[in-house]
C-alpha cells in the first residue's frame, strides 16, 4: 500500500475537505512534505491527546477470568468529555480599554474596542480562551477548529481549513483579531492591519505548560487582565488535579497516529508533536519519542512495529477515515504491534485532543481514564 504525503497547504486542505474540519491538526499539517511517504515501505527514514471523570465508551474486550481490564487488555475505547462546551467565568469581566500590547511578532498594537472579537488559529484554542473569559457574546466569527457548542452558530472565516479569507473577515467588521502563526497567510494579516483592524498574535506553542501564558496574553489584549488571572488559576487547578489522578504503576507505551485516509495522510507523532505531551501527562510513554522521532513523520510499517505500542491513540475523525478499528488494523504493520493484536485503540474527538485550551484538565482526565481503562469491569 502506498500513501503520498503532500505539501502542508495542499495535504491538509485535502484532509479537511475529506472530513469534518475540526481542531488539533496544526502539527500534522506542518509535518507534511513534498516527498513521497509510504505505509509499509522504507521510502523515508522514520524521520515521520476533566475536572470530572471522562465518560468512556466502546470498550469491547471482556475481562479475563473476571479481572479488571488493564491498560493493555481493555480493547477499543473512546475517550469522551461528559460536556464538550467551555465554562465561562461568572461574572463576566468588563474590558478596560484602550490597551496597548506587544503582539508575538513584535508589533505594538492598541486595542480600543472589544465588542467584535475574531479569535482564530488552527487549534481552536484562542476562541476557547475568549469564550472561557466570559466574552463569547462579543465573538463574531470562528475558525474551522472551533467546534464547541457555544460557538457552533458563528460564521467560519477559514474555508480552506487554515487560511483566512480576508473578504470573510472584513465582512464581519471585527474590532480586534486574535491569532497566532498557525494561521495565515501572513499577507492576509498584513491586509487586515492595513485596513485599520488591530491584529494581536499570541505565541503558537501548544503544550499544557503554555496554556497559562496564552490566557494571560489574550486577557491582556482584551483589557481583562484580572479575569485572565482567575481563569489561569482555574485551568491550572484542573490540570494539576488531572495529573494527580493519573494511576501509578506501569505506563503503557502509546503511539499517536494522525490519519486522514481519504487524503492519503498517515503520520506518527514523536517528541514535540503535542501528542507526546498529552500521552506523558496521562501516564503513558510516547512510543514515537521512545524510538527517536521528532514532531510528525510519515508512517511506515517497519517503524510502527519497531515502536511496539501497547496502545494506539488516534483522533475520532481520523479513525473514521480509515474505516474504524477494523480498517485501522488493516493498515500495514498495525496488526503486528501489541496494540493491534489486543485491539487497544483509543480515539478522542478531533476538537479537543490537541487543542491545549481551557478544557485541557478535563481532556487530560478523560484521556488518562481511557489509556488506563478506569471505570471498566
Amino acid at each position: 500500500m502506498t500513501r503520498r504525503a503532500t505539501s502542508p497547504a495542499r495535504g491538509h486542505a485535502a484532509a479537511r475537505r475529506a472530513l469534518p474540519p475540526v481542531g488539533g491538526h496544526a502539527r500534522a499539517c506542518r509535518a507534511l512534505s513534498p516527498a513521497r511517504a509510504r505505509v509499509g515501505s522504507r521510502c523515508a527514514p522514520l524521520a515521520v491527546l476533566l475536572l470530572l471523570a471522562g465518560a468512556l465508551t466502546g470498550c469491547t474486550a471482556p475481562a479475563v477470568g473476571g479481572e479488571t481490564p488493564s491498560a493493555t487488555t481493555c480493547g477499543p475505547v473512546t475517550a469522551a468529555l461528559p460536556d464538550t462546551d467551555v465554562t465561562p467565568l461568572d461574572p463576566a469581566p468588563t474590558p478596560a480599554l484602550p490597551v496597548t500590547v506587544t503582539s508575538a511578532d513584535g508589533v505594538a498594537t492598541t486595542v480600543t474596542d472589544a465588542t467584535r472579537i475574531l479569535p482564530v488559529n488552527l487549534y481552536g484554542s484562542i476562541a476557547e480562551i475568549v469564550f472561557s473569559l466570559g466574552l463569547g457574546g462579543n465573538v463574531v466569527g470562528r475558525d474551522t477548529s472551533t467546534t464547541f457548542p457555544a460557538a457552533a452558530h458563528l460564521p467560519v472565516v477559514t474555508p480552506a481549513g487554515h487560511d483566512l479569507s480576508a473578504e470573510a473577515v472584513l465582512a464581519l467588521a471585527p474590532t480586534v483579531v486574535l491569532a497566532d502563526d498557525s494561521i495565515g497567510p501572513p499577507g492576509t494579516l498584513r491586509q487586515l492591519r492595513a485596513a485599520g483592524i488591530p491584529v494581536v498574535l499570541v505565541a503558537a506553542e501548544q503544550t499544557l505548560d503554555a496554556v497559562p501564558a496564552h490566557v494571560r496574553a489574550i486577557a491582556a489584549a482584551l483589557g481583562v487582565g484580572e479575569a485572565g488571572e482567575r481563569l489561569v488559576a482555574r485551568v491550572q487547578g484542573e490540570i494539576a488535579a488531572a495529573r494527580d489522578g493519573v494511576p501509578a504503576g506501569a505506563s503503557p507505551r502509546v503511539a499517536f497516529l494522525y490519519l486522514r485516509g481519504t487524503a492519503g495522510v498517515y503520520l506518527i507523532g514523536g517528541r514535540g508533536a503535542g501528542s507526546d505531551t498529552m500521552i506523558e501527562a496521562a501516564g503513558g510513554v510516547d512510543a514515537g519519542t521512545a524510538i527517536g522521532l521528532a514532531k510528525f513523520r510519515p508512517l511506515t510499517s517497519e517503524g510502527l512495529i519497531n515502536a511496539a505500542p501497547d496502545v494506539i491513540l488516534v483522533m475520532s475523525g481520523g479513525l473514521a477515515s480509515v474505516g474504524g478499528v477494523d480498517g485501522l488494523l488493516g493498515l500495514p504493520g498495525v496488526a503486528q504491534t501489541p496494540a493491534g493484536a489486543a485491539r487497544r485503540i483509543v480515539d478522542m474527538d478531533d476538537g479537543v485532543l490537541l487543542t491545549f485550551g481551557t478544557r485541557s484538565g478535563r481532556v487530560l482526565r478523560a484521556l488518562a481514564d481511557a489509556l488506563h481503562c478506569r471505570g471498566r469491569t
